[in-house]
């Protein structure tokens, strides 16, 4: 997705301690939420590994973390934007944390998804940008926006599938406040507005087949949309709803070949 970013907005190769500071940060995140979560009201495959790994998964965390560090000190003269993206990467976790203080952010952790997809849209697209030098200009905020609006549409569904966990642990989200029509209005205004700047796009030199292929894996998601409401399934969360958000730099990846 960085490269997908340098491919259509940025001049150059993306720089390799970026990557590799993306990489290890991905890797601590990740680690760190799932050593924190608890057992699920729905059981399935990944949740039962996650807890039988909860040592695999914090001897991750901490490499990721250690890895961050070193590569944050080799972009130190970023940090302000670096930072920004780790505090709001923070707040999504922060919740299921045991201190008093974190236990509180569960009341009002209503846009813990949109933290979440800010910092996917953020790490790939923002960030890239502010390390390269680039000024921003109305096609980068296009895109920004559309890539936010395609991971929240992806977001909501992992958030419908986690309602049950998130009432059960006291955490507020939108789709634990909202009504089912409440959250099928949330999902289809998110894929109007990132269909909206995609198609915009078009207007800042963007091709109808870069077009395409943005717009491809909204596309998809929207015919998802009705089986992942009523499933739980791993393969499909993790593997295609997950996959959604690269799709189009991978078809991009394959067509520069």
């Amino acid at each position: 997705m960085v490269y997908q970013t340098y491919q259509l907005l940025i001049s150059g190769e993306p720089s390799k301690t970026l990557l590799l500071f993306i990489f290890s940060s991905t890797v601590c995140s990740y680690n760190f939420h799932w050593w924190l979560t608890p057992t699920s009201v729905h059981s399935s495959q990944r949740i039962n590994w996650a807890q039988r790994h909860k040592g695999l998964h914090h001897f991750l965390y901490l490499t990721g973390l250690i890895s961050c560090i070193i590569f944050f000190f080799l972009l130190r003269e970023h940090w302000m934007a670096i930072a920004f993206g780790g505090i709001l990467t923070f707040l999504y976790s922060a919740p299921k944390l045991p201190q008093t203080f974190f236990k509180a952010l569960k009341k009002i952790a209503i846009g813990k998804t949109i933290f979440l997809s800010f910092v996917w849209m953020y790490v790939t697209t923002l960030l890239p940008v502010f390390v390269s030098g680039t000024a921003f200009n109305t096609q980068i905020f296009l895109f920004a926006v559309s890539r936010f609006f395609l991971i929240y549409s992806i977001c909501i569904l992992f958030d419908y599938r986690d309602r049950d966990d998130d009432k059960a642990d006291g955490i507020r989200s939108m789709i634990t406040y909202f009504n089912e029509k409440g959250i099928n209005r949330l999902f289809s205004i998110s894929l109007i507005i990132f269909t909206a700047t995609t198609i915009a796009l078009y207007l800042f030199n963007f091709t109808i087949s870069d077009i395409i292929i943005l717009l491809l894996p909204g596309v998809i998601v929207a015919i998802l949309y009705r089986m992942a409401k009523a499933s739980y399934s791993d393969y499909l969360f993790y593997f295609i709803l997950d996959g959604l958000m690269m799709l189009s730099a991978l078809l991009m990846l394959v067509r520069k070949i």
